[in-house]
């Protein structure tokens, strides 16, 4: 049994959802997101909530069980709240702005490195902290994950691009051994 796949997922209000074959339709306001099932499961909307069945006993059924539950319920969280990830630049002349739907860094090569992020994707920059916020919780991690990659932290002084809640091991230098 699924413990994710048999709570249903609450419809809050002012979100409309439909079920069109295998293609479940999420609305709210000018926002429109839509998942579909392949098929992999049986889904029921009724009473204000979207219930999710295996198709067979199965061990892939299964686990498509859970795993189309999870996606529904994180597109209704997108389009109520959002996703939003925080991302922190250390180092000495390190720094971004964002230039129309152009990320402009500066990491410490001898150029700069100019990120064109998609459009349901908003990137704000504050002093040292590229905030990644948007609907879609795959694509505003997807995004917050290559800006991190263009500088991952180093281990002995903490320079580079870094989650503000990721918390970096810390190495000794040489002057340790002796």
């Amino acid at each position: 049994m699924s413990r994710i796949g048999k709570q249903p997922v609450v419809i809050p209000d002012g979100v409309e959802v439909k079920l069109d074959g295998n293609v479940l339709t999420f609305k709210k306001g000018n926002v429109q997101k839509e998942l579909d099932t392949k098929g992999f499961v049986n889904v029921e909307v009724k009473d204000g909530e979207i219930i999710f069945a295996p198709k067979s006993d199965d061990r892939q059924d299964r686990a498509f069980w859970g795993t189309f539950r999870s996606l529904a319920n994180n597109v209704v969280i997108g389009i109520t709240q959002g996703y939003k990830k925080d991302l922190e630049i250390n180092g000495v002349g390190y720094k971004a702005a964002v230039k129309g739907n152009v990320l402009e860094l500066h990491l410490g090569f001898s150029h700069p490195i100019n990120y064109d992020f998609p459009k349901d994707v908003k990137i704000a920059v504050e002093k040292n902290i590229i905030s990644v916020s948007g609907d879609d919780k795959q694509v505003v991690g997807q995004v917050a994950a290559e800006i991190r990659s263009f500088r991952p932290p180093e281990p002995y002084k903490g320079k580079g691009v870094k989650y503000v809640d990721e918390h970096i091991i810390r190495k000794a230098g040489k002057t340790a051994a002796k």
